[in-house]
């Protein structure tokens, strides 16, 4: 049986075009809707998102960086530079970014100058991070070379560097900062605020590794530090330095300060210590080197303090500089306590008393006054107050209060025992001596004006002490070798037992000279202490007095002023 189809091929084909043909312009009008979608919302964007947009591709290009502001520089009164900021490159890392390749990172430890392993060991230490140190502190030229090595993820960073021209010179006094430019110690503590300046702000264009494309402009300028002009003279500095550091070292003892201060202003013209250290380099840096004995040490000053005694005695009026003291025989006991001189002196008078460091003598003239005289003069002459300087950690030292004080310790505080002064509170009341009676505060800065000093005795007072100072330091005396050509000389030598939780030692000393010069016109105190010589020579005339020679002869040229001993032809 034959089956006829009712289809037609023909029409079938025919009926099939017009359903191509709607799929066609089905996908036509699809394509032009996404792109008018697309158009519109590119257009929506420009209109209306465009701030936002553009704030989030700046951010991705666009960066603050801080513009480092370099630290004052500290002078001495002379302009010359004592503690400068160079520029140095500090190198940072993204541990993330930088290569894992072997060969490049020999090549980053080579030039970072560190060992291969100990850079491994960072890099995992810190591959979370993405902030690491490479190198801190890097001069310009040797971090560029690390810097032309194109590694990925190594970045630089422009800092400044603290650097301290006169070495250990002037270490104590000036202090150092830290690797963050940040003072630690001395003046650079006591002035950080001043010193630090304020650091500035750039707008940059970076590219994806963080170098830098474009600079934009400044938003805030860094305004550097202030500068700091300290009362030191540089020449008298490295002068005092060199001759405490061979005393010390002649008399093989344990340290040593030389302090030196104008009797007209009280600027302090050099102050060395001994150990030091040499900031720019601490490598091996001996902590007891740190400190500035002058200004934070304190110690019994002994027989220096008998001329400062004699003042509250003369200002009295119920004695005079010619009177006798009948010192034998050479020992007297007060209170269970035994006082001693060197050996039995006779009569002495206060030229005696002072020439032979008689403890006998001032005991005696000590228990004849009212029972506070002496603290009070040692009080007006700033002992038991810190000297106001500014400086970090500076010692008020200690001046006990007189509450029922026994008849020994009055006569102790007459000799210098019982009491505790620093070198620059010594060298201060020294200036009463020196000044007219005039008690000049100590000043680490340079003045431009003369301050009013403080008037703690009567000029004919200080006059008649600074004759009797002289006298002891004569051609045959204990201080004679504190003597200096050309020029008139006045001090006192000091012989102290250093004590300890068990009491005063047999056998450990500090040796002390404190002198005025010139007489005719006084110019400058100086104040020497060697602690705890031995070599041999203990005493202060025959380890002090020869360094307050030395510097001071050489300080009293380089000031220019006139010679004043008429006998030397």
């Amino acid at each position: 049986m034959t089956v006829h189809s009712d289809r037609n091929p023909r029409r079938s084909a025919s009926n099939a075009l017009p359903l191509r043909g709607g799929r066609f312009l089905l996908v036509v009008v699809s394509i032009l809707l996404v792109a008018v979608v697309l158009i519109g919302r590119v257009t929506l964007l420009q209109l209306f998102d465009r701030p936002f947009l553009q704030n989030q591709g700046d951010a991705r290009t666009l960066r603050h960086e801080t513009i480092p502001a370099h630290r004052g520089m500290i002078t001495d009164r002379n302009g010359e530079p004592l503690a400068i900021s160079t520029p140095v490159v500090t190198l940072w890392a993204n541990p993330q970014e930088l290569p894992e390749d072997g060969i490049q990172q020999v090549l980053l430890a080579g030039e970072l100058g560190i060992n291969l392993e100990a850079l491994q060991a960072r890099l995992e230490r810190y591959r979370e991070h993405e902030f690491m140190y490479l190198r801190r502190h890097m001069t310009p030229d040797d971090a560029q070379r690390v810097l032309d090595l194109r590694l990925p993820g190594v970045y630089s960073r422009p800092e400044y560097k603290r650097y301290y021209p006169a070495g250990e010179v002037a270490a104590q006094i000036l202090g150092v900062t830290n690797i963050d430019d940040q003072g630690q110690e001395g003046m650079e503590l006591a002035y950080q605020p001043y010193l630090a300046g304020h650091t500035g702000q750039r707008r940059v264009v970076q590219d994806r590794r963080g170098r830098l494309v474009r600079e934009l402009g400044v938003v805030r300028e860094a305004q550097p530090g202030g500068e700091l002009v300290l009362s030191i003279d540089q020449r008298l500095q490295f002068m005092a330095y060199r001759e405490l550091r061979s005393a010390v070292m002649d008399n093989e003892a344990d340290g040593g300060v030389a302090i030196m201060m104008d009797v007209r202003n009280g600027e302090v013209l050099a102050m060395a210590n001994y150990p030091s250290y040499n900031p720019n380099n601490r490598a091996g840096l001996d902590p007891q080197g740190l400190r500035n004995q002058a200004v934070v040490d304190v110690f019994e000053p002994g027989s220096v303090m008998k001329p400062l005694a004699m003042m509250a005695v003369l200002e009295s009026r119920e004695f005079s500089a010619d009177e006798v003291v009948d010192t034998s025989p050479g020992w007297m006991r007060i209170d269970q306590f035994t006082i001693r001189d060197i050996r039995n002196y006779g009569t002495l008078d206060f030229s005696g008393i002072l020439e032979k460091s008689s403890n006998i003598g001032m005991s005696k003239l000590a228990l004849q006054m009212p029972d506070t005289a002496i603290w009070e003069k040692y009080s007006q002459l700033g002992f038991g107050l810190a000297p106001g300087t500014g400086f970090p950690g500076e010692s008020a030292g200690s001046l006990p209060a007189p509450i029922r004080w026994s008849r020994s310790e009055r006569a102790a505080l007459s000799y210098g025992y019982g009491l505790s002064v620093s070198p620059l509170q010594l060298a201060s009341a020294y200036t009463a001596i020196a000044n007219q009676g005039q008690r000049m505060s100590p000043s680490l800065l340079r003045l431009n004006d003369i301050p009013q000093g403080t008037q703690v005795v009567a000029s004919n007072t200080a006059e008649q002490l600074l004759g009797l100072l002289e006298t002891s330091v004569g051609p045959d005396t204990g201080g004679r070798r504190a003597r200096v050509e050309g020029y008139r000389v006045a001090g006192k030598t000091g012989t102290v037992r250093k004590s300890d939780a068990s009491g005063y030692s047999q056998t450990a000393y500090r040796s002390v000279f404190a002198g005025i010069a010139p007489v005719s016109d006084p110019r400058v105190v100086t104040v020497i202490m060697i602690d705890h010589p031995k070599a041999g020579d203990i005493y202060g005339g025959a380890v002090a007095a020869p360094v307050f020679s030395s510097i001071t002869g050489n300080a009293l040229r380089l000031l220019d002023v006139p010679p004043d001993d008429e006998s030397i032809n």
